[in-house]
C-alpha cells in the first residue's frame, strides 16, 4: 500500500513539474513576445499629401514597417493646418500613449521655440526616436519684371510676390529675412496649406516666389517648373558660404548658391547684423531638425526601444536608398540614440532676446 501511495505521489509530482515547466514556458514566450507583434501604427504626417514632408514621411512608413520586429501593419494619416503645428500637437494631446501613433513633423521645431506658451503639450515632453537635417530652396519665376535669368537677378525683381504656408514657419521667415538683407522689395501671400497648393498658386501667377526643401524640390519642382523655363532657383539656405553642413549632401549635384554666396556676390561683404543673426538661428534649429520623428510623451519604453531600432535597421536598408533616390533624388538619414530624447530638448531653445526679435519681425508682414 505504501508502495503505491509513493508511485502515485511522485506521478502527483512529475505531473505538477511538468505543468509548471509548461506554464513557465508559456509565459516566457509571452514575456519575448515582440510589442508590436498584432498591432497596427499611424505614421501621422503633420502637412497634406503632396508636399516634400508626405513624400519623404511615406517613404518612411512604407520601408520601416519591415524592421519593426513583431510585424505591425503601418499605414499613414495627413494632418496638416497652422504650418504643421495641429498635427503635432494632436500627436501630443490626442494620441494613445501606447506607440501606436508616431509622428513625422516638419516645421515643428522653430514654430515651438519662438513660441512655447502656444503650445497645448510642450514639445519638450515628446519621445523623439531620430531627426533629419536639411534645408531649403528658394526659387522664382523668370517672368517677374523686367525678367530674371540669374540669381543675382533677384534684386532687379519689381511686383515680387512672395508666397508661404504661415507667418511663423522657419523657411518663410528665412524667405522673408533673404530678400529682406538682399534690399528686395516684395508683396507676402501667406496660408497656403502645404507646398502642392503654393506651388499650383505660383504656375497660375497668383505668387512668383517659394520655397521647397530638397526632396520635393528635385522631384517636382526641377521636372515641371525649373526645365520648363517657369522659375529659376535663387539660394539655398545655409550659414556659411562653401555649404559644408549636414544638408550639402541634400544638394549635391545642383549649381545653386547659398544665401552667403549670393549675398556677397551682391554686397561684396558677408551678411550681418540683426536679421542675419535671426536667420543663423533659425537656420541652426529648424535646418538641424527639420524633420522630426515622436512618439507622445508617456510612450513605453518597449515601444520607444522597438521603433528606435527599426530606424537604425532602416538606415543601413538598401531598398529604401534605392527608392528614395529614385522618388526623391536623395537618400534620407536618421541619426538616431539611446538618448535622443535629452538631445533633442537641449536643442530646442533660443533666447528671450532673439525670441522677441523674430516674433515682432514676424508680425510685421510686407504688403508692399
Amino acid at each position: 500500500m505504501k508502495r503505491v501511495m509513493k508511485r502515485a505521489t511522485r506521478t502527483a509530482l512529475l505531473a505538477l513539474c511538468t505543468i509548471a515547466s509548461l506554464a513557465f514556458g508559456v509565459l516566457h514566450a509571452a514575456a519575448q513576445e515582440p510589442y508590436y507583434k498584432g498591432k497596427r501604427i499611424t505614421v501621422l504626417i503633420n502637412f497634406a499629401a503632396g508636399g516634400p514632408t508626405d513624400l519623404e514621411g511615406r517613404l518612411f512608413a512604407k520601408h520601416i514597417a519591415k524592421h519593426i520586429d513583431g510585424h505591425p501593419t503601418v499605414i499613414v494619416q495627413n494632418m496638416d493646418g497652422a504650418g504643421g503645428v495641429v498635427g503635432a500637437q494632436f500627436v501630443g494631446e490626442v494620441a494613445p500613449k501606447d506607440g501606436t501613433v508616431m509622428g513625422y513633423f516638419a516645421g515643428t521645431s522653430w514654430a515651438y521655440v519662438s513660441d512655447p506658451e502656444r503650445w497645448r503639450v510642450d514639445l519638450k515632453s515628446y519621445e523623439f526616436l531620430a531627426y533629419q537635417p536639411g534645408t531649403t530652396v528658394h526659387f522664382v519665376r523668370t517672368d517677374v519684371a523686367p525678367g530674371l535669368k540669374t540669381p543675382a537677378d533677384i534684386v532687379k525683381a519689381q511686383g515680387l510676390v512672395a508666397g508661404g504656408l504661415s507667418i511663423d514657419t522657419s523657411k518663410d521667415l528665412r524667405l522673408r529675412l533673404g530678400l529682406d538683407m538682399l534690399g528686395v522689395p516684395f508683396k507676402y501671400v501667406t496660408g497656403y496649406r502645404s507646398s502642392a497648393p503654393a506651388r499650383l498658386a505660383l504656375q497660375r501667377g497668383e505668387i512668383n516666389m517659394f520655397s521647397e526643401s530638397p526632396p520635393s524640390y528635385r522631384a517636382v519642382v526641377i521636372p515641371t517648373l525649373v526645365d520648363k523655363g517657369l522659375v529659376i532657383p535663387v539660394w539655398w539656405d545655409d550659414i556659411q558660404e562653401d555649404g559644408n553642413p549636414p544638408p550639402q549632401k541634400q544638394m549635391e549635384g545642383l549649381s545653386i548658391p547659398t544665401f552667403p554666396q549670393l549675398y556677397r556676390q551682391l554686397k561684396g561683404a558677408k551678411p550681418s547684423g540683426p536679421m542675419w543673426d535671426a536667420y543663423k538661428a533659425i537656420f541652426e534649429i529648424n535646418s538641424t531638425l527639420q524633420r522630426l520623428i515622436a512618439l507622445p510623451p508617456g510612450t513605453p519604453r518597449a515601444a520607444y526601444d522597438a521603433l528606435r531600432t527599426a530606424i537604425e535597421r532602416l538606415n543601413d536598408d538598401k531598398e529604401f536608398a534605392a527608392e528614395a533616390m529614385k522618388v526623391i533624388k536623395f537618400v534620407p538619414e536618421y541619426p538616431t540614440a539611446p538618448d535622443m530624447s535629452a538631445k533633442i530638448r537641449g536643442m530646442l531653445v533660443a533666447s528671450p532676446e532673439m525670441r522677441k526679435f523674430v516674433n515682432d519681425y514676424m508680425k510685421n508682414v510686407p504688403k508692399r
